[in-house]
């Protein structure tokens, strides 16, 4: 397998160039990660389905027309999907043991532009039941291990796809982001994530989220900018759509961001939580890099009131039961009953005036970037948990705030619908990857991408592998 270790950490636009001059064959790129895959997701669980046959046959439709048709940006070139996300013809669990058959008959809006754009899905990556978990444990499933050290989490929602890129299981993947769950897994697996902009990304045919979107993730910047523009854009009957950027976010990738304002803060946005010194020190080492680079960066925080977040609960729990086919509660995790019951048992004055406290927070929050372009934090407050550490939480009150903490950080900015990237920032003594957090103006996912660029020629990332690769 050794082989295939360079084909298989080649981004994903490069690969897109090597299959476009005849350099490398999609069936030989989707046979490299399937080998992959074989070995290492027993130990792993990044995926939950592997659609090898399908991918197979992909591959060698896309193979055929090599050289004889103008032929799309990612032509042959694999990517996973998140099992939360309808694939046709591919089982899609959700992560609950009751869709354990559960195939689509079409594909969501996102899948449909991957394919058009040329990419062939791999499979499915593993999510945590309904992608209501900061870990990737789903019941009744392989729960997923970070390649780094696989008695560690990747962290959740999107843990099986940050597994997947930090092992080379994919060059790129789409996952999705209700409270940090593209960002803590990119922090955790040393992986690049884009929460989006709410709107950015269509979530049809489902209804839209009030807090969750869709986004990619990668190795590099580059190769998330120009997923992102595969991905991005209103479907018809979307409730919210984001401004159209003003070029695609590939090209920002390769622009300079100018000299930006820069705020910054290490205080997470829920109370009792103390950050872990090694987050704290990749969170210091960004500082410095940001104002080596010619950055002005001083310590100021957003307004954030903690008693909104849980004012919020209630109608992210209605939200979900309104979205979700539930199955009988009793099949479900004991967490995801907790948040379906805590909306489902709210009358609609308590549901009506959570969101309304989101919505006044937002502005208020949403005025620091009348000052600042950026604000960097953290990712996560605390390094990554071992496997199965917050299972039994009803007797662990201490891991209930190592738990939240998980997105102490995160969640404030899926209410406000701002982007927030994840950057890659160095490792712990133990070798466990670091992540800062930046976030922007609402829709400007184009300033974080030429940033979190800049960093990355900085400081590169994607060239450590973990050992287990």
């Amino acid at each position: 397998m050794s082989g295939d270790i360079e084909l298989a950490f080649t981004s994903a636009l490069e690969q897109a160039r090597l299959v476009r001059t005849g350099e490398v064959s999609p069936v030989e790129l989707v046979e490299c990660y399937l080998r992959r895959i074989e070995e290492l997701n027993p130990r792993l669980n990044a995926y939950l389905t592997v659609a090898g046959d399908q991918a197979l046959e992909a591959a060698r439709k896309a193979a055929a027309v090599v050289g004889s048709a103008e032929l799309p940006p990612f032509h042959g070139v694999p990517i996973s999907i998140k099992d939360l996300i309808d694939t046709a013809g591919i089982r899609t669990t959700r992560g609950t043991r009751t869709n354990a058959d559960r195939i689509p008959t079409a594909d969501a809006e996102v899948v449909a532009r991957v394919k058009r754009a040329g990419f062939i899905v791999l499979g499915k990556t593993n999510t945590p039941e309904f992608g209501m978990q900061a870990v990737t444990e789903p019941p009744g499933y392989p729960w997923a291990c970070n390649p780094w050290d696989p008695t560690r989490t990747p962290g959740g929602s999107s843990g099986g796809a940050g597994a997947a890129l930090a092992a080379g299981l994919c060059p790129v993947a789409v996952g999705s982001d209700g409270g940090g769950s593209i960002r803590i897994p990119s922090s955790l697996s040393g992986v690049f994530g884009i929460k989006t902009s709410r709107g950015r990304v269509s979530n049809a045919p489902q209804p839209n989220h009030l807090f969750a979107v869709i986004g990619p993730m990668a190795r590099t910047v580059a190769d998330a900018a120009a997923l992102l523009d595969v991905i991005a854009g209103y479907a018809t009957g979307d409730a919210w759509w984001a401004p159209p950027p003003s070029r695609p976010f590939a090209v920002e990738a390769a622009q300079p961001p100018g000299v930006l304002r820069v705020g910054a803060t290490a205080e997470p946005f829920v109370s009792g939580i103390i950050v872990d010194a090694a987050p704290l020190r990749g969170y210091e080492a960004a500082m410095w890099l940001l104002a080596d680079l010619g950055h002005g960066v001083e310590e100021a925080a957003p307004e954030w009131d903690p008693s909104v977040t849980w004012m919020a609960a209630p109608a992210y729990g209605a939200d979900m039961a309104a979205w979700l086919d539930l199955p009988p509660l009793d099949t479900l995790h004991p967490q995801t009953v907790q948040v379906i019951e805590l909306g489902t048992s709210a009358d609609g004055p308590t549901v009506m005036g959570g969101l309304a406290a989101v919505y006044r927070q937002a502005r208020r929050t949403i005025a620091y970037w009348d000052t600042y372009d950026v604000l960097l934090t953290p990712t996560v407050a605390i390094t990554a948990p071992r496997v199965g550490e917050f299972q039994d939480m009803a007797t662990n009150p201490a891991g209930v705030f190592r738990y939240t903490a998980m997105g102490s950080f995160t969640s404030p900015f899926n209410m406000t619908g701002q982007p927030a990237v994840n950057v890659p920032m160095g490792f712990d003594d133990e070798g466990m990857p670091l992540g800062v957090q930046l976030v922007g103006r609402p829709g400007d996912e184009a300033t974080l991408i030429r940033l979190a660029a800049q960093m990355e020629a900085a400081h590169p990332w994607a060239g450590r592998h973990p050992p287990i690769s």
